[in-house]
């Protein structure tokens, strides 16, 4: 078996393993296809596995079609995020400064939107970064917001 496809394999297990479930929201059409699914703005929610109390919610566009239909479309990579904190802050292990903590898959190859968590120490605040990334060519449309985090609580960091 070729080298590149062994990796990618690899790589997609992985990625699939450490996966974090998305809630699905709601969705409102955007463009109306005669055959198959409408595309679509899809909104998820997706709860911070290392931080009790976070949720974050992406949006993003889902595209219909035929190709949608049967999973061979390639979603844009354009996305939105807006984290809360939705109950009581808990961080029980210490944090990276930096970490990615969602992964979606955007296309059959190679292509995934991604959310990473940073930590800035000095106004105790995390912030969240969404972007996709492609094996040959990564995209600069992003997404950013921010949870300050109570004084009282601070941010434990690896």
């Amino acid at each position: 078996m070729n080298k590149a496809i062994c990796i990618a394999i690899v790589g997609l297990c992985a990625a699939w393993a450490t996966a974090v479930a998305a809630e699905p929201i709601g969705e409102v059409d955007t463009v109306f296809k005669l055959i198959g699914p409408d595309h679509k703005i899809i909104v998820d929610a997706y709860d911070d596995p290392r931080v009790a109390g976070v949720t974050c919610y992406v949006s993003r566009a889902k595209t219909g079609g035929i190709k949608g239909a049967i999973g061979l479309a390639e979603d844009k990579a354009e996305a939105s995020i807006a984290c809360r904190q939705i109950g009581p802050l808990s961080i029980p292990k210490p944090l990276p400064r930096q970490e990615d903590v969602f992964s979606e898959s955007l296309s059959l190859m190679f292509k995934r939107l991604r959310v990473v968590r940073m930590v800035d120490r000095t106004r105790n605040t995390l912030v969240y970064l969404t972007y996709s990334d492609r094996v040959i060519d990564g995209s600069p449309k992003n997404s950013v917001t921010a949870v300050p985090v109570d004084r009282a609580l601070s941010i434990p960091v690896k």
